[in-house]
């Protein structure tokens, strides 16, 4: 059975995982600062997260991924090497698995969804659309 203190230091060991995406985090560290072998620790944080630390830190480096693709204009090279993956392939290959396509692809996609996203947020926020009446109304007379 798990005590308090041993789920904490698994929580704090998660939060860590999950912060540290761009910093190379040592599994053997996390488990000797929550008191566990490497072993252990592994075990206990599969059993109470559902996944294992080096899942948990892929996962968070590829949700980093998608942000960086979609708000930044740094090459694919070099999103994957600042989160920590050892080579363009190894990025690639595991996002392309995660994902369902690859970092390229996931890119481009975006790039053409882009402009119909800023019209759902517009339509959400509450802000006008040209030519746009409800329930059969005249359209608006356009200012000027």
């Amino acid at each position: 059975m798990l005590s308090p203190e041993g789920l904490q230091a698994l929580c704090r060991a998660r939060a860590r995982l999950r912060a540290g995406a761009e910093e190379p985090l040592r599994i053997g560290r996390l488990a000797a600062e929550s008191g566990l072998s490497r072993h252990h620790f592994i075990r206990r944080f599969k059993a109470v997260f559902g996944e294992t630390p080096h899942q948990v830190r892929v996962r968070c480096r590829l949700e980093q991924a998608t942000e960086l693709l979609l708000s930044s204009d740094e090459s694919i090279t070099e999103i994957s090497l600042r989160l920590g993956f050892s080579s363009l392939g190894t990025f690639s290959a595991r996002f392309a698995r995660e994902v369902g396509v690859s970092p390229s692809g996931f890119r481009r996609t975006a790039a053409r969804l882009r402009p119909e996203a800023a019209s759902c947020f517009g339509l959400m926020a509450g802000a006008p659309q040209p030519g746009n009446s409800n329930f059969g109304e005249a359209p608006r007379p356009s200012p000027g």
